[in-house]
């Protein structure tokens, strides 16, 4: 059967918070809350179901990766829409393998065949750049609160139209999905066995 990347379907749910609660568990944090950020991304009103993907391995769910929109809006006037992903999941026994790369590098696809033009994400170059990522500072454009001008090496950009951002600097709003409190992690996490 090999590798097949589909659209996530109700009855996944549950099965994808167990995998993003085990691919994120006291990697950024003690816990985590990207489970959470799915679950509740779901039903946000930024949530592209085009865009909420997993990966099956030889029928086996190994990844997942899950869509919003957002904005940049231009110094000077005007904005460009523009999408986030994340979290980003693997299985963390097939981690390391090539697999995380194979759902992003599908799910950009995706997004260009839909018309999307820009994707801002945070994370790590080294993983992202293989993907056509760069530093979105080197681009002129900041997350939403920094300095005209700022770099953030974490914050990245992939411009799926080649030139929309030709000339132009401003800022990145990033979603209110992503800003879940600890306290609401843990009552969600009671939910899930083990680890807690």
């Amino acid at each position: 059967m090999g590798v097949v990347i589909r659209r996530e379907e109700a009855r996944d749910y549950a099965a994808v918070e167990s995998l993003v609660r085990g691919a994120f568990w006291d990697v950024y944090r003690p816990g985590c809350n990207e489970h959470l950020i799915v679950h509740r991304g779901r039903s946000d009103a930024a949530f592209v179901p085009e865009l909420d993907l997993v990966m099956e391995l030889d029928g086996v769910l190994i990844g997942h990766i899950i869509y919003f929109r957002s904005v940049i809006e231009f110094d000077g006037g005007g904005s460009l829409p523009c999408l986030i992903f994340g979290p980003m999941s693997i299985a963390p026994e097939y981690q390391r393998r090539g697999y995380g790369k194979q759902l992003v590098d599908a799910s950009l696809e995706i997004a260009r065949e839909l018309g999307e033009q820009c994707v801002c994400i945070e994370g790590n170059i080294a993983f992202y750049g293989k993907s056509g990522f760069v530093v979105a500072g080197g681009k002129g454009i900041r997350e939403r609160g920094e300095e005209p001008g700022s770099v953030t090496p974490h914050f990245l950009l992939c411009e799926l139209r080649p030139g929309a951002l030709y000339g132009r600097t401003g800022e990145f709003t990033v979603p209110d999905v992503y800003f879940v409190s600890d306290e609401d992690a843990e009552e969600f996490d009671r939910r899930f066995q083990g680890k807690n």
